[in-house]
C-alpha cells in the first residue's frame, strides 16, 4: 500500500508540473463538443426485442476489468464471482450459468464441456461491441439461451493512419495491469494488434467468519471469542490475452475479415476460509490455453446482405492438485486434463425488399472433439488408471425470420429456428414478437414476445466418469415477455430514457447432479422451474451548466426462481422454495460527472440474500446475506504536443464491505488501482 501512495503522489507532482507549465496551451486547446442528435427509424431486425446495449465508454473503462465486472456494474444480471482471476458466471433471469449463451463475432464460445462460460476469462478490453439479449430475445441469434444471450465482438473501423496506445495499471496486492494496442488504417485496410497481461498474489487480507478464536481468562475459562485476520492464500494468477485483427475493404461492398484470439491463464484457486491446513503444504492450480480464431467475409448490396463465417478453437485445460505428505515428499490428489477442438462454419442473409417487409436466414455448424481424462485415479490393485472420455459432437442451427412493418409505428416479426445436436433432432423452435409505438411524444413503445427454447445435455451431463448421464432428456421451455420503453430529450440539454419488462418462463427437465449410494453425483431432469419477474433500466444525460455533464444509468430486477417440480424423495425439501445462488432482487446504478478534461465516476451494485441449499435453509452457511458495492474513481487527461495522457485513479468497495459472492470464499476490501495510458500522437 506505501508503494501504491508513493506512486500516486508522485505521479499527482507531476500532473500538477506538467499543468503549470503548459496551462496556457491546454486551454487553448480544450473544446466541448457539441451535442450531435440523430434521428432515424428503428431497425426492422430488431422488432420487439429486448436488448441491452453497453456503450464503448463502459467496456473501455479501465484494463483490470473483465466481462465479468462490466455484466456486475451495468446490468442487473447476477454474476457469481469467486473473487477476481476467478471463475465468474451469470444467472440470467433466473436461470443457471449454462442456460446463457455467449458469442463472440457470430462464434459460440461456451465451453462444450460444462455448458457455460467464465466471463472473467474475457478482458473489456478485447470487446468493442457489447449487447444483452433477454429471454425470448436470444431465438432471433441462436438456441440454448433458455436465459439469453450475450453477444461479443470487435469493431472493424480504425482511425487513419498509424496510432498506438499504452496503459499501465498498479494496483493494490501487488496487481499489475498492462495493456497495449497498435493500429493502422486506410480506405482498404483496418488492422489492429491488443495485448492484456495481468498479474498478482491476489494476497489480500481479510476476516474470517467461519472461524472463531477463543480469548481466556487467567484461570482458563473462555471469556469471548472473536474472528481472525488471515490472508487470501494461493489465489496468484498471470493472465496474458493476445488479439489480432486484420479487414479488407474494397470499397465494392466486400469486407474480409480475420480475428484471432490467444490466452493463456496461470491461476491458483485459493483455500477456502473452513481450511484449516497449511497453504505452503499443498498445490490446487488450474491452466488454461485457448486459441479462437473466425475469418470472414461480409457482402452489402442494395437491398441485401450476405455473409460466410469460418472459425476453429482450441483449448487446453489442467487442474492440479497436490499435497505435501511427509516434507519432500507430494501426493497428487487429482491431475485433470482437457482438450478441446472445434470448428464453426455459418452462412447467413438479409433481404429488404421494400420499407415494410425484412427476411432474413441463417445456418450454422460447430463441431467439438473433446478429450477429458484424470490421469491419477487409483485402482484397488494400486495400479494408476486414465478415467475420463474421449468424444465428438457435431451441433447444428438453422433459423428464418420475416419481419413486417406495414406502418412505421407497428411491426411484427414471426423467427423459427431448428437445431441438431449429435443425432438428436429439437423440435421446432418458433418466435414471435411485435411492437408498437402508442404516442412520438416521448417515443412510448410497447413491445411483446414468445418463444419455444430448447437446450441440449453438455458433454459432461452425458458421458463424464464417474456420473454421466446418457439417457437425459433435453431441458425445454416457454417464455413470454412483455414490457414498454420510453426515450425524450430536448437538443443540448438532456436525454432521458427507460423501460420495464415483465417475463414469464417455464422450463421443463431441468438438468441437476444429485449424490448416488455409490458415492459419486450424477445429472438427472428433476426439476421444474419456474422463473418470472421484472427487469427495469433508465439512463440520463444532463448538460447543467457550461462544460458539464451528468451521465446516469440505473437497473433493477426481481427474479424469483422457483422449483415446482416433483419431490424425489420423502426428505426432499427443495419443491417450491427458490433456486440456489439466484438473488430474488438485484439492482445497479452508474453516475459519471464530467469537466473539461475531468471526470468523476461512481458505481453501485446491490444483492438481495443467495440461498446456498435446494431446502433455502437459513442455517449460517444455507444463505449468503445481502451486500452492497460501491466503487469510485477520479480521471484527468492531458494533451501534450507528442502525446494524449490519462490519469485516474480507481477505489474498489469504498465502504470496505465485509461480503462473499461464494460460500467460504472471501473478497477483498478497499483496495485501488492507478493508471497512467500513453497515446502518441504520430
Amino acid at each position: 500500500m506505501k508503494k501504491l501512495l508513493n506512486i500516486i503522489l508522485i505521479s499527482a507532482l507531476i500532473t500538477a508540473s506538467i499543468q503549470n507549465a503548459h496551462s496556457q496551451s491546454l486551454t487553448s486547446k480544450t473544446h466541448q463538443l457539441r451535442e450531435v442528435t440523430v434521428i432515424a427509424d428503428r431497425p426492422m431486425k430488431e422488432i420487439g426485442v429486448q436488448k441491452t446495449t453497453f456503450d464503448s465508454l463502459a467496456l473501455k473503462e479501465n484494463i483490470a476489468l473483465s466481462m465479468a465486472d462490466i455484466l456486475t456494474f451495468r446490468s442487473s444480471v447476477f454474476v457469481k464471482s469467486y473473487g477476481r482471476a476467478t471463475l465468474s458466471t451469470v444467472a440470467f433471469r433466473g436461470t443457471s450459468p449454462s442456460h446463457t449463451q455467449v458469442t463472440w463475432n457470430g462464434m459460440k464460445i461456451n465451453n462444450p464441456m460444462l455448458g457455460m462460460t467464465d466471463f472473467s476469462m474475457i478482458p473489456s478490453y478485447f470487446i468493442d461491441n457489447a449487447s444483452l439479449f433477454h429471454g425470448t430475445s436470444s431465438v432471433n441469434e441462436t438456441g440454448g439461451g433458455l436465459g439469453g444471450l450475450v453477444k461479443l465482438g470487435t469493431q472493424p473501423d480504425v482511425a487513419k493512419g498509424f496510432n498506438a496506445q499504452y496503459v499501465q495499471g498498479i494496483g493494490s496486492f501487488n496487481t499489475f495491469d498492462e495493456f497495449a494496442r497498435a493500429t493502422y488504417g486506410d480506405k482498404h485496410w483496418h488492422i489492429s494488434t491488443r495485448a492484456v497481461y495481468s498479474s498478482s498474489p491476489n494476497d489480500y487480507k481479510y476476516t474470517n467468519h467461519d472461524k472463531k478464536i477463543n480469548i481466556y481468562d487467567d484461570d482458563n475459562n473462555i471469556i469471548g471469542q472473536y474472528s481472525p485476520k488471515e490472508r487470501n492464500r494461493s489465489g496468484s494468477f498471470k493472465d496474458l490475452h493476445i488479439l489480432q485483427e486484420v479487414y479488407y475493404n474494397n470499397l465494392k461492398g466486400d469486407r474480409f475479415g480475420l480475428n484471432a484470439w490467444f490466452l493463456n491463464s496461470d491461476r491458483e484457486l485459493p483455500t477456502l476460509t473452513t481450511d484449516y491446513g497449511d497453504e505452503r503444504k499443498f498445490e490446487n492450480r488450474q491452466r488454461e490455453t485457448t486459441f479462437r480464431s473466425v475469418a470472414s467475409w461480409d457482402h452489402t448490396g442494395e437491398n441485401w446482405k450476405t455473409g460466410v463465417k469460418g472459425g476453429y478453437v482450441h483449448t487446453w485445460m489442467a487442474y492440479d492438485y497436490k499435497r505435501e505428505i511427509t516434507s519432500g515428499n507430494w501426493a497428487t490428489m487429482t491431475r485433470s486434463r482437457s482438450k478441446i477442438n472445434t470448428f464453426y462454419g455459418q452462412m447467413d442473409g438479409e433481404y429488404n425488399p421494400s420499407e415494410h417487409w425484412f427476411f432474413s436466414s441463417s445456418i450454422s455448424a460447430h463441431q467439438h472433439f473433446v478429450r477429458s481424462e484424470d490421469k491419477n485415479i487409483i485402482l484397488q490393485n494400486g495400479d494408476k488408471a486414465i478415467i475420463g472420455y474421449d468424444k465428438g459432437r457435431i451441433e447444428l442451427s438453422g433459423s428464418a425470420s420475416v419481419k413486417w412493418q406495414p406502418i412505421k409505428r407497428f411491426g411484427m416479426s414471426v423467427v423459427i429456428r431448428q437445431e441438431m445436436c449429435g443425432t438428436k433432432w429439437a423440435p421446432i423452435i418458433p418466435a414471435f414478437f411485435m411492437d408498437g409505438v402508442i404516442s412520438p411524444k416521448g417515443n412510448i413503445m410497447l413491445k411483446a414476445s414468445v418463444s419455444r427454447n430448447y437446450r441440449f445435455p453438455t458433454l459432461n451431463d452425458l458421458y463424464f466418469l464417474p456420473g454421466g448421464n446418457p439417457d437425459l432428456k433435453n431441458e425445454k421451455g416457454y417464455t413470454y415477455d412483455c414490457g414498454i420503453s420510453f426515450d425524450t430529450g430536448k437538443s443540448d440539454a438532456f436525454t432521458i430514457g427507460g423501460s420495464a419488462t415483465w417475463f414469464d418462463s417455464y422450463i421443463d427437465n431441468w438438468i441437476i447432479w444429485l449424490p448416488t449410494p455409490k458415492g459419486f453425483f450424477s445429472p438427472r431432469n428433476v426439476k421444474e422451474v419456474h422463473a418470472y419477474g421484472i427487469e427495469v433500466k433508465s439512463d440520463l444525460s444532463l448538460k447543467f451548466a457550461k462544460e458539464w455533464l451528468l451521465e446516469m444509468d440505473g437497473s433493477y430486477s426481481w427474479t424469483p426462481s422457483i422449483n415446482e417440480g416433483e419431490k424425489i424423495s420423502p426428505a426432499d425439501r427443495s419443491v417450491g422454495k427458490q433456486l440456489p445462488y439466484v438473488p430474488r432482487h438485484s439492482a445497479s446504478v452508474n453516475g459519471r460527472v464530467s469537466w473539461r478534461s475531468w471526470a468523476f465516476q461512481y458505481k453501485w451494485t446491490f444483492y438481495s440474500k443467495r440461498y446456498t441449499m435446494s431446502s433455502n435453509d437459513n442455517t449460517l452457511t444455507g444463505k449468503l446475506p445481502v451486500y452492497y458495492m460501491n466503487n469510485i474513481s477520479i480521471e484527468k487527461g492531458l494533451s501534450l504536443k507528442v502525446a494524449n495522457i490519462q490519469l485516474k485513479l480507481a477505489v474498489n468497495n469504498l465502504f470496505n464491505e465485509d461480503y462473499v459472492s461464494v460460500l467460504s470464499r472471501p473478497m477483498p476490501g478497499t483496495n485501488f488501482e492507478f493508471f497512467i495510458g500513453i497515446t502518441p500522437k504520430f
